[in-house]
């Protein structure tokens, strides 16, 4: 049985196990959920513990990673520009649209109060907004110690930018040693985070149980909610991408959507870009006729670097949260998000399902002001509209190809 079997046998358990309680007795139902939901928040803690230094670390390691590929050649370079914008696109549609599809849902009032007790932790005020002049302030840390301590991602983020960039332009041999060393440091978390969740099914048993009993079959309601909204991102990210192959790549939409069903189809059913990547080769040389030498270096690039609905992704779970305990999110928030999203996405190459899910969510929703505990109620869930979003990131790759090809074509005549 894999890990996110689990995971959703845990989920299931707890939800009807907290149903019952409800239906049976609401007094009931709370005192049992006060005595279980420890259980859970220690199973959170543990997971948050990681967080900070694998972050920090995959940052560090993954701006010499890019730095490495753009200095290979004028195409790699051009393909890393090409993702990130990409990557721009999809995240800026789902913070644009994200709160907006939310908001077209009724939330219970019981929703905000169950989740509160079970698994918010140093929840803000609804009406506490961050200002614009606030929110740049404190892009920059004057304290990067001490951004670490608070969790504050975002500043925490820029200073390992900063400083994986300065790694680049010393000795080869000393950026090497520390290179290797904070590829060390992201190693072991990973295996720390591994152990955590290998108690997952008990702590988000502990969680939903907790939760259902509060908030009874609504909280059932508002994960359905969570699953169709980021399905319906992940659909228009996707629908992006083809605007883009035929407005920047300058490929007709006709000829472009049937070559693309292959890979699709095999995205979909493997729910693997990595399982995709013969098939997007096929796609990409025979049936769209792009240069061989563009598509072998620039999708494999892709695959790990243009995961285009992982910034959705977490903007989506973020805005949930938001929009479950009824807080406010503001243009300052959303821009943090959007802008952490990014480069988390960039940054967190060939990490495994469930622990991408963690390492990569908890950072984004923190930057934004939401609490990080219903976050760990989402991560079965995520894994039901994940064929969905394999096929935008497949559909991502194979524009990118297109839209270097153009430019390279344009070179050459």
């Amino acid at each position: 049985m894999n890990a996110t079997t689990r995971v959703l046998i845990g989920l299931a358990l707890g939800a009807l196990g907290g149903l019952a309680l409800d239906a049976y007795d609401s007094a009931t139902a709370v005192k049992v959920a006060d005595w279980i939901q420890p259980l859970g928040r220690l199973w959170l803690n543990a997971l948050q513990m990681t967080v900070v230094p694998l972050v920090f670390a995959l940052v560090v390691v993954g701006v010499n990673a890019a730095s490495d590929a753009a200095a290979s050649g004028r195409i790699a370079r051009r393909a890393l520009g090409v993702f990130v914008v990409l990557l721009t696109i999809g995240v800026t549609l789902a913070a644009l649209t994200a709160p907006m599809l939310y908001g077209l849902f009724t939330r219970h009032p019981s929703l905000a109060e169950a989740l509160g007790g079970a698994v918010a932790q140093n929840m803000p005020h609804a009406g506490q907004a961050v200002g614009w002049a606030d929110w740049l302030n404190g892009i920059v840390p004057s304290n990067a110690l001490m951004a670490a301590a608070q969790s504050a991602m975002l500043p925490l983020v820029v200073f390992a930018l900063f400083f994986g960039f300065a790694l680049s332009r010393i000795d080869a041999a000393r950026r090497e040693l520390m290179v290797s060393f904070f590829q060390a440091i992201a190693d072991a978390m990973i295996v720390s985070v591994h152990w955590v969740l290998w108690a997952a099914p008990l702590g988000v048993f502990a969680l939903i149980l907790a939760v259902c009993a509060r908030a009874g079959i609504h909280m059932i309601g508002a994960l359905g909610v969570y699953v169709l909204v980021e399905s319906t991102l992940y659909v228009m990210a996707t629908l992006a991408m083809l605007l883009v192959a035929w407005t920047w790549g300058r490929e007709r939409v006709r000829r472009y959507m049937p070559a693309l069903v292959p890979a699709q189809i095999v995205a979909a059913s493997t729910q693997s870009s990595l399982a995709a990547l013969p098939a997007m080769l096929e796609c990409s040389v025979r049936r769209l006729g792009y240069p061989q030498r563009v598509a072998a270096l620039v999708l494999p690039m892709a695959v790990s670097l243009c995961r285009l609905t992982s910034p959705v992704q977490y903007i989506a779970s973020s805005c949930f949260i938001a929009w479950a305990l009824n807080i406010d999110l503001g243009p300052a928030q959303l821009a943090a998000g959007a802008a952490l999203a990014i480069v988390i996405s960039l940054g967190a190459v060939s990490l495994p399902g469930q622990v991408s899910f963690m390492a990569t969510n908890m950072p984004v929703a923190q930057a934004m002001g939401v609490p990080v505990g219903p976050l760990a109620l989402m991560l079965a869930m995520d894994a039901l509209p994940d064929a969905i979003g394999t096929l935008g990131n497949v559909t991502a790759d194979i524009t990118a190809v297109c839209v270097v090809s153009r430019q390279s074509s344009s070179d050459a005549a």
